[in-house]
């Protein structure tokens, strides 16, 4: 089994265009970056090759939704292949009469390991969000209805897409199922209130670190797009006392890499051993809905 593994957090642009190739050819050069650093991983931010079309409505947006054998996802999964890194992939995912917020999973073969799709979506509408623009996802998303975790070098690794983050319960699941890193794309922006925002941002994230004793990795958008100004701050967590181990430096796009020693995750578990005294019995409420 590995004992450690390197991720690299590809913190991309606010996107202007409904082009997605522009995109495409941005994340390749990132992936060349992330290789020649060592990374065994890369992931991406959530519908990183899209605008954040989900904050407006509109019935025209079927532009935005590609599946897998789309040739224009090709040059980057291809690539990833080429260099022998794995590639965590989100997109806007069309299945048949189905729309998803997805992230895709491939080994450093290029075999696609499998497909998380979001499971908690979002509606916030403007005047809930002081100065912001709202978020109309339940419009446009599907629920996924499974929490997965895929194989990755030996290491185990879950899936949690932005908003995900929020509910602890997906976290939980995952790491009892075995996974040592949750990989967290996510498309988030500040509307002003910058203290409040970077708070909210770090933490949930170091939380789902120090209460499952995981790694986790988020990986944002950065730069302003129609009035979404995205923070950036890309980050990696590390579970032992939920530290921030590496974090962007700029608020521009960058990649963000750090090699994460599975050890930790043993040390956090066997400090705070939460697997060993939980009481399921208990949560029945949880899942009463």
């Amino acid at each position: 089994m590995a004992r450690t593994i390197t991720v690299a957090a590809a913190q991309t642009d606010a996107v202007l265009s409904e082009d997605m190739r522009p995109g495409v050819r941005e994340a390749c050069r990132m992936v060349e970056q992330a290789a020649r650093q060592g990374a065994d991983v890369i992931c991406f931010s959530e519908l990183f090759l899209t605008p954040f079309f989900p904050n407006r409505l509109t019935q025209e947006f079927s532009q935005f939704f590609i599946e897998l054998s789309d040739p224009v996802a090709a040059p980057l999964i291809d690539l990833a292949r080429e260099r022998e890194i794995a590639l965590v992939f989100p997109f806007g995912e069309r299945a048949g009469r189905y729309f998803y917020n997805s992230a895709a999973v491939f080994d450093r073969a290029g075999r696609h390991l499998g497909t998380y799709r979001k499971t908690h979506i979002p509606a916030i509408l403007p005047s809930q969000l002081k100065g912001g623009t709202g978020s109309y996802e339940k419009f446009y998303f599907t629920p996924g209805t499974a929490l997965s975790v895929f194989e990755l070098d030996g290491v185990k690794i879950g899936i949690q897409i932005c908003y995900d983050r929020k509910f602890p319960e997906g976290s939980r699941a995952l790491a009892l199922q075995g996974a040592q890193v949750l990989l967290m794309p996510i498309c988030a922006a500040s509307y002003g209130e910058t203290k409040l925002r970077d708070n909210t941002w770090e933490l949930p994230l170091q939380a789902r670190a120090y209460e499952n004793g995981v790694f986790v990795v988020g990986v944002n958008r950065c730069g302003n797009e129609n009035g979404r100004n995205h923070i950036g701050k890309s980050l990696v967590v590390n579970p032992v006392g939920a530290e921030i181990v590496a974090m962007a430096s700029t608020d521009t796009p960058e990649v963000v890499v750090a090699t994460l020693d599975l050890a930790d995750v043993e040390r956090a578990q066997t400090s705070l051993p939460w697997w060993r005294d939980r009481r399921p019995d208990l949560y029945g409420g949880l899942a009463a809905g």
